[in-house]
């Protein structure tokens, strides 16, 4: 749906003030003059204010925002959006929360520039509702002021959810400017707001209704799996583009340099890291990797336990407390006489629930299962990823159709990973090809236990998903993005 050009704009301005002027003349009105000069003079002020906001230059065309209303360095896809653009020579303001740093390709991008925003906390005193419809009116105001306050945009391209209130923002703006509106579809907000207030809730059901009335408005709109266009389509008459999650470059399985010295720097935090046998001047050691001092060269202990990687935003569509009884159950394996590997559990991210499952984790008394939960800086999230033996999904979507980003960055990495079941999983989890689906935490356990018998032997099962993963790694975001994304950012 392209955005209404500024003679269509005029045109509303100047037929709502002669019908105004009309009714006012036949109902005999004696105000119908000062009325009159008092329109006209709205009218000529608002043309020129939006002669103002829509005046072009020649760089207009190549300037491109980016607007997510959330924290930028934990968006990796709308940072690749950014990169992408960057590559084909457009500028991008790059809108957003700045709470942790995104990663250095985008830091370093000459083109990219970063405009932060404050998150919003409304009122804190008051009704619930109160603190809601506080946060979401100064939020409005502050995007609005951001948004009109730069360089004309010939585009803004931004994330739902979340789209309360950026995604009327993002419109409003474009009508006024002029600019083509692209949202990208990662999910449905409405669906997630329901996973804490249920499908009843009148929050809710705004929320669904104003998805509902905004998201056609978009000149171009993405999302993320085959299942949401086709429920974008037949539910709310969007025709969509789907632009599937791709590994950038950077992740990749990592050369055992880079392994053991992304292990070093964690040995100095977290003593799951650390080799805690006698130590040896010639070499220096951490619980995964050796390396000889005389010549440089890095090998991984034989001993070594299994480094099992699990991200998480920490929110409630993704339960840990299933990984959690895993792991207890793997516990009891060995101790009930299974020849299994010790494991390291790494869990990265930062979110709201994080503090409640670490308390959980605290309670647990294991003797060959470690777990720790650090949080990694952009650039060392992707070593380790390459450099961990498994990988555990516990995303569940809240509508059942979109994808976890975080299974295509582990199969970037040529990293197998266990997921838990969800609609539409299939389309990136090929189950006993590149990875395991299970339903429970006794399930999970189970295929940990079936894939790590023969650790660190390569010839088993988990060593044949790494090897399909190697085999059909497909093609990286920028082949995909430009594909998909670059002709509707072109054309005329």
């Amino acid at each position: 749906m392209a955005t209404p050009g500024a003679g269509t704009v005029l045109w509303i301005l100047v037929t709502l003030t002669t019908c105004l002027s009309s009714l006012l003349y036949l109902t005999g009105s004696d105000i119908t003059c000062p009325v009159a000069c008092v329109t006209g003079l709205i009218v000529l002020v608002s043309s020129l204010l939006l002669w103002r906001l829509r005046q072009r230059d020649d760089g207009t065309g190549r300037r491109v925002c980016v607007l997510v209303l959330g924290d930028i360095g934990r968006s990796p896809r709308m940072q690749y959006h950014a990169l992408s653009l960057s590559k084909h020579g457009y500028n991008v303001t790059f809108v957003g929360f700045l709470d942790t740093k995104p990663h250095q390709d985008v830091l370093r991008q000459e083109k990219i520039k970063i405009v932060p925003i404050a998150e919003v906390k409304g009122v804190r005193v008051g009704p619930k509702i109160l603190t809601y419809v506080t946060k979401v009116i100064v939020q409005f105001l502050q995007l609005l002021h951001v948004l009109l306050r730069m360089e004309l945009q010939s585009h803004i391209l931004m994330q739902n959810p979340p789209g309360l209130p950026s995604m009327a923002v993002a419109w409003l703006v474009c009508v006024l400017r002029g600019s083509r509106f692209i949202i990208d579809w990662h999910n449905y907000g409405y669906t997630i707001m329901a996973l804490s207030h249920g499908q009843r809730h009148p929050v809710v059901r705004l929320a669904k209704w104003y998805e509902h009335l905004f998201g056609p408005l978009a000149t171009h709109n993405l999302c993320v799996t085959k299942a949401m266009k086709d429920d974008l389509q037949k539910n709310w008459g969007i025709k969509a583009t789907t632009l599937y999650d791709r590994p950038a470059s950077i992740f990749r399985e990592a050369p055992l340099t880079l392994q053991h010295q992304l292990f070093m720097r964690l040995a100095k935090t977290y003593p799951e890291f650390q080799y805690s046998g006698s130590q040896d001047v010639k070499v220096e050691r951490t619980m995964f990797s050796v390396r000889n001092l005389a010549d440089d060269r890095v090998t991984l202990r034989a001993e070594r336990p299994v480094l099992l990687i699990s991200s998480t935003s920490w929110t409630e569509d993704e339960d840990f407390s299933i990984l959690l009884k895993a792991l207890e159950e793997y516990e009891g394996f060995i101790k009930g006489g299974a020849s299994l590997p010790s494991l390291v559990c790494v869990i990265t991210g930062k979110g709201p629930q994080k503090e409640h499952y670490r308390k959980l984790i605290d309670c647990l008394h294991l003797e060959h299962v470690k777990i720790c939960t650090p949080w990694l800086e952009a650039e060392d999230y992707p070593v380790l990823l390459g450099s961990a033996d498994l990988g555990v999904c516990l995303h569940k979507s809240s509508s059942g159709l979109d994808l976890p980003m975080k299974v295509v960055d582990m199969f970037g990495c040529c990293l197998p990973v266990c997921a838990i079941q969800f609609s539409c999983l299939q389309e990136l989890v090929k189950h006993e090809e590149n990875g395991l689906i299970f339903r429970d935490s006794q399930e999970l356990a189970e295929q940990l236990k079936a894939l790590l018998s023969q650790f660190p032997n390569s010839d088993g099962t988990l060593g044949l998903f790494r090897r399909n993963l190697r085999t059909n790694r497909g093609e990286r975001w920028s082949d995909n993005w430009d594909q998909n994304v670059l002709p509707l950012i072109t054309a005329p």
